[in-house]
């Protein structure tokens, strides 16, 4: 059987015709795979449309394969082909093989796949005998049974073979093609060899059909035609795909395949311009998800993210969208609804999305959220307002122990707002000029003399006026600004106080954050050098709050100062931790009593029992005591008696700028006499 068909490869076909007919087969086997290997990978609502491409592709080589090898065909001379036999040919093996490629892309199991693959092969072994009879030819074929159930076997097995390997393993797809190819020719030479040839006499021949020529032409341009559409629809398709794919990653996060804030915007957009908008925009940040990132890893936090986002997106409803803007942040929207309730109701929705725990690595990780929400149009009208109204009222259920979901409220929100307008133009304080060092007299209280100044912080904002540093210090504290204005003081203050008296001490209030997070003793060095102070004029003052917060950090930098020769104050004592332990472990040179115990020392007992307290305390570790905020004679009088060192307020003056620190300190005189 196998020599058979060897010999009728080799000896009854023109060989030139056999290799193109072989090369032909190759080109096209090659881009059929091609196309069905882009079947496989896109989803399945635009994968028909590349199993129709994929389809025409092989039934078209089929065909283009079967008759240029015929033309090559040797043994008798075909007087023309049937047109309507030669199309049905045609259409056979795109049929077949469309169907066959379907069911072998979109079966998950081996034995669908070998399926589809087989009806692929007998797609070869129907277009080549429907193609057959169409031939016509001065003589009677008569058929081997045994080589024509062996050409459709040939093509059954090795189409089965060729798209039954598993089409997620790309190193096959090079033997695909090679199988295919072997498929196609071995189907139709071997159903070559299952023919016999009688010649008949010239009048037993076939009617009219179309000469071996003109067949030859409209085999080459109707196979031309069909691989240019099958091109031409690969080419459409891949521009409309690698389109669709840019748009999608411009409207998507990568991470979570859910709307990104670009596309958030577009739909708030559409919404607020339809007429009379209603609605509600909701903000959603995790709590904790930072635990998960620093104690599971970033890969933990990602699985966290996808499947709070799958949840999120399962729990739409209509006029509902949700897009993630952030690392850990979501903004939800849903319109058509003026209802408070029904905000709520989806608030609440999105929420318990999040309440449920991840399981992640054999762990139960679990998070929260803080919402926020605004409705439009009475908290907003503009996509920009709407978002920040909202994002404010989430900072304020993230601070809130009772409530997770929060409505902007302008009474209560409002303040935030502001506070962040004036963080933002705190940045660029320093950098335009706009900071002031105001002083304040400390007096030395039994004699009454000038002991130096303490320097207090002010910003001269250009649409406030002038801001004590009550309305800013936090807020720069909060934003880590405290660090570079902290620094802006200590070498303005040295700078300022070098063209003092000699006698006059200025005391600086450094912040926590600059024990921690900058080289203090380096930046107080370098001040006291560029300006020429001497370090035994320079108080630092500090609060208990920054010895609590790192005090390994603390300690150490308190050293380096106490080397450079600069004293140390304890400002605010008794309103925080008031350890003992401090005064005995830490350098401290000086103690300030806090206003609030001054301001009640004549009339309320507690205060007065915790100022003489204070005062003993310090006298039998000789440490100095300042008491601030001294407003009245009666104030000092107590102060004097129980053995007070030294005082500062309103009552010596009240601070002042630089160019009228003279005349300040001509009425601390005053006052003291």
């Amino acid at each position: 059987m196998f020599s058979r068909i060897v010999s009728c490869i080799a000896y009854e076909h023109d060989q030139t015709f056999v290799l193109v007919a072989v090369v032909v087969c190759v080109m096209g086997a090659a881009t059929a795979v091609h196309i069905f290997r882009r079947a496989c990978e896109v989803d399945n609502s635009h994968r028909l449309n590349w199993l129709l491409l994929s389809g025409l592709a092989v039934g078209s080589t089929i065909w283009t394969t079967h008759f240029v090898a015929m033309l090559g065909f040797n043994l008798v001379e075909t007087v023309g082909y049937d047109i309507a036999l030669t199309l049905a040919s045609l259409a056979a093996g795109i049929v077949f093989s469309t169907g066959g490629l379907w069911l072998a892309a979109s079966g998950e199991r081996l034995a669908t796949r070998v399926l589809g693959g087989m009806i692929v092969g007998l797609g070869a072994a129907a277009a080549h005998y429907v193609g057959m009879a169409g031939v016509d030819i001065p003589a009677r074929i008569e058929w081997n049974p045994a080589l024509v159930a062996a050409s459709v076997a040939i093509g059954a097995a090795l189409g089965g073979i060729a798209f039954g390997l598993d089409p997620k393993q790309r190193d096959f797809w090079g033997w695909r093609s090679v199988v295919l190819v072997a498929a196609i020719c071995g189907t139709h030479f071997a159903a070559m060899a299952a023919a016999t040839y009688i010649p008949l006499p010239m009048a037993e021949a076939g009617g009219p059909a179309l000469s071996k020529e003109l067949t030859a032409v409209i085999v080459l341009v109707v196979s031309l035609a069909v691989m240019g559409i099958a091109i031409y629809g690969v080419d459409a398709r891949t521009q409309r795909d690698l389109l669709a794919s840019y748009r999608h990653a411009a409207l998507h996060d990568p991470l979570t395949g859910m709307p990104n804030r670009h596309a958030l915007s577009t739909r708030l957009d559409i919404v607020l311009g339809a007429p009379n908008p209603q609605g509600c925009v909701i903000v959603i940040d995790l709590d904790r998800f930072k635990d998960i990132n620093d104690v599971h890893g970033h890969a933990a936090g990602d699985a966290v993210l996808q499947e709070i986002a799958g949840r999120f997106t399962s729990t739409l409803r209509d006029n509902e969208f949700i897009a993630r803007t952030g690392g850990d942040e979501f903004v939800a929207l849903k319109w058509a609804t003026d209802c408070e309730r029904q905000a709520t109701d989806f608030a609440d929705r999105l929420l318990a999305c999040v309440d449920r725990p991840v399981v992640y690595g054999g762990h139960a990780l679990t998070t929260g959220a803080s919402i926020g929400a605004s409705l439009f149009p009475r908290q907003g009208s503009s996509p920009d307002d709407l978002v920040h109204n909202a994002d404010q009222a989430m900072y304020r259920a993230k601070k809130s122990r009772q409530a997770s979901v929060c409505f902007f409220d302008e009474a209560l929100d409002g303040e935030h707002r502001k506070r962040k307008a004036l963080a933002m133009q705190l940045r660029h304080a320093v950098e335009r000029d706009e900071l002031e060092l105001y002083y304040q007299p400390q007096i030395d209280v039994a004699s009454g003399a000038t002991l130096g100044f303490e320097a207090l912080l002010r910003w001269n904002h250009p649409e406030q006026g002038l801001l004590a540093a009550n309305d800013f210090v936090p807020i720069a504290e909060d934003t880590g600004l405290i660090v570079p204005i902290g620094e802006w003081v200590l070498r303005t203050a040295c700078r300022q106080a070098a063209y003092w008296e000699a006698s006059c001490k200025v005391a600086v209030n450094v912040a926590s954050a600059q024990f921690t997070q900058c080289d203090l003793a380096r930046i107080v060095h370098e001040a006291l050098i560029e300006s020429g102070l001497s370090p035994a004029r320079l108080e630092i003052e500090l609060t208990e709050g920054s010895i609590i917060e790192d005090q390994q950090q603390t300690l150490h930098v308190l050293r380096q100062l106490k080397a450079l020769g600069v004293s140390i104050a304890m400002d605010d004592f008794g309103t925080g931790y008031s350890s003992l332990a401090m005064l005995q472990h830490y350098p401290i040179d000086k103690i300030k009593i806090d206003r609030s115990f001054i301001s009640a020392i004549a009339s309320n007992i507690e205060s007065l029992a915790i100022v003489k307290s204070t005062i003993m305390l310090a006298q039998h570790l000789r440490i100095p005591v300042l008491a601030e905020g001294v407003e009245s004679d009666e104030h000092l009088e107590v102060l004097r008696t129980q053995g007070c060192n030294e005082a500062q307020g309103y009552l010596f003056g009240r601070p002042v700028p630089l160019h009228s620190l003279t005349m300040g300190q001509k009425a601390a005189v005053a006052a003291r006499r």
